[in-house]
């Protein structure tokens, strides 16, 4: 095609990043650049010889903008194929000059939408019509085009021009990464519309279902990027890849950092996103080891070092090998402590590490060389202040979508109902708990004591095994202390097994039909407890 016509290039974006050095190269390589309103005032004003797409088809720009590249000119340009008889002689009769390069980047609809405050018409207004035109064409006829639709492809392209032409391999790649640009667009625009015109309605809702139907769409669309490969899946003979939303909240586990140690695998991951949820539950500097998805140790202190050495004593022969998150940049002091003698430790998310504390970490136990440090720079001060998202779970033939249970349980709402109020210390240590205890799996039973957990029992098919567990793991330091129970006791055995342990105060969701015993319990053994009318099962 170069050979036959003048080299051309259209170019329309809205993205106008690493564009001055684009149409420099390529003014240099003799390509002449034909161009649209705001790009093409963009590139004159950085010195690029430009075409006005108006010159080139004899049609002004229409309505606004809103027609300008819907042009004959334009896509017969793009869609020519001159090695065909009869497409070459449309070409000559028509004056079209194929395009050799087309880039286009779309309206930013998504990031449209996303703005507060954003009304239906900016939204409209923000629904590219000619960009997914001339993406699609040009990528339909990458046999002749390089279709270029984002700043990150501007170099490769460059390189590859400046020897001659874009190789088969690069066009059809740049293909195939439009069509996806233009399935994620057309996706975003089509979940926008179906909530315009409402995405459930009334009469599927069975009756006695409670649903927010501005959340489920009848038809769900997800868009995940891969990030990247992983060691292996839950087993090393399973393969596993970690993907990442498109805009991911930059306070969560898919804007991490790895700032040291071996590759990471699937289990690594599920533990690091538990750690993180975990400590972002406090506001104080706090410590979590998590084994297999469950918080083995946890606390709070006045120093970040306190709070570990607090969540290492919970239980430090599950600690063995485990996952470990804080809440601040982790500090000398508290790096000393993770590199005692007798630790091992897989990996460690936080909000950073002081160059002391990351030369300790790197440089003396024995796993040095492997442990994984991993930084998240936008690390949210709680875990109100996160991006309400949905969970997934896939299940045989389908999967199960549900909100995140990331909100706070209000305080007002709680209730004191046995004969003994709680005191100030037990109150602090039942808020604690009861954060904690939403994380652990189901049945969850936790002890704790003075901000830190003493006994987790976890899992378990009966609520009266886990406090049975928890019991055998906190010893004799739980006495004096708090249990939480993610689900409400359906006997009062589980609180006879905690007075037996030295348990004495409570915090629970009630609403059995048996709280009258399980109060009676609770009463006859001295305990304080709290019915918070809200749930926590995590299967």
């Amino acid at each position: 095609m170069a050979g036959s016509f003048p080299r051309r290039a259209l170019i329309s974006v809205s993205d106008k990043t690493g564009l001055a050095e684009l149409a420099k190269g390529l003014n240099e390589l003799g390509f002449e650049i034909v161009s649209t309103g705001g790009t093409r005032a963009f590139l004159q004003q950085q010195g690029a010889k430009v075409l006005d797409i108006a010159e080139y088809t004899g049609f002004p720009e229409i309505m606004d903008g809103r027609v300008k590249t819907l042009h004959p000119k334009v896509h017969g340009a793009i869609l020519g194929r001159p090695n065909v008889p009869h497409h070459a002689e449309a070409i000559a009769a028509h004056g079209i000059i194929p395009f050799e390069l087309v880039v286009v980047n779309l309206y930013p609809f998504e990031a449209t939408i996303a703005k507060p405050g954003c009304t239906t018409e900016e939204a409209i207004e923000n629904i590219d019509i000619g960009g997914p035109s001339m993406v699609r064409s040009a990528a339909k006829n990458h046999e002749h085009v390089g279709i270029v639709t984002c700043p990150s492809q501007y170099e490769r392209v460059l390189t590859e021009l400046r020897t001659g032409k874009l190789s088969h391999a690069l066009r059809c790649e740049l293909a195939a990464a439009a069509f996806a640009c233009t399935a994620r667009y057309d996706r975003a625009i089509a979940d926008y519309m179906a909530g315009m015109v409402g995405k459930l309605v009334t009469e599927e809702v069975p009756e006695g279902v409670t649903v927010d139907a501005a959340k489920f769409p009848r038809v769900l669309h997800l868009d995940f990027e891969r990030r990247m490969p992983l060691r292996y899946g839950e087993n090393p003979h399973q393969a596993a890849a970690f993907f990442v939303e498109r805009n991911a909240n930059t306070s969560t586990l898919a804007a991490f950092e790895k700032l040291h140690g071996k590759e990471l695998s699937y289990n690594n991951l599920l533990d690091l996103d538990s750690a993180m949820a975990i400590v972002r539950e406090f506001e104080q500097p706090a410590a979590v080891v998590i084994k297999h998805n469950n918080p083995c140790g946890c606390a709070i202190s006045e120093t970040l070092s306190s709070a570990f050495e607090k969540a290492y004593a919970g239980d430090p022969v599950s600690a063995f090998g485990g996952i470990f998150s804080m809440n601040r940049v982790v500090d000398l002091a508290t790096a000393e402590q993770l590199c005692l003698p007798d630790r091992f430790v897989e990996a460690i998310i936080a909000p950073g590490f002081t160059d002391e504390a990351f030369q300790a970490l790197t440089t003396r136990p024995k796993w040095k060389n492997n442990v994984r440090l991993l930084r998240v720079n936008n690390w949210p001060a709680s875990s109100s202040s996160t991006v309400a998202s949905m969970d997934y779970r896939r299940v045989s033939g389908g999967l199960l979508v549900q909100t995140r249970d990331d909100i706070a349980d209000p305080e007002s709402e709680w209730k004191v109902v046995t004969s003994r109020q709680p005191t100030d210390a037990e109150l602090r240590d039942l808020r604690f708990a009861w954060r904690l205890c939403k994380h652990v799996k189901s049945n969850a039973i936790v002890f704790a004591k003075d901000g830190a957990i003493t006994g987790t029992g976890a899992g378990q098919m009966s609520r009266l095994d886990s406090s049975q567990i928890a019991a055998k793991k906190s010893s004799d330091r739980c006495r004096g202390g708090v249990v939480a129970s993610d689900a409400f006791f359906p006997f009062r055995d589980g609180i006879d097994q905690a007075a037996k342990a030295g348990i004495l105060a409570a915090i629970q969701p009630g609403g059995s039909r048996n709280d009258p015993e399980v109060i009676a319990a609770a009463n006859e053994h001295g305990m304080t407890m709290i019915f918070t009318g809200r749930r926590h099962f995590k299967h």
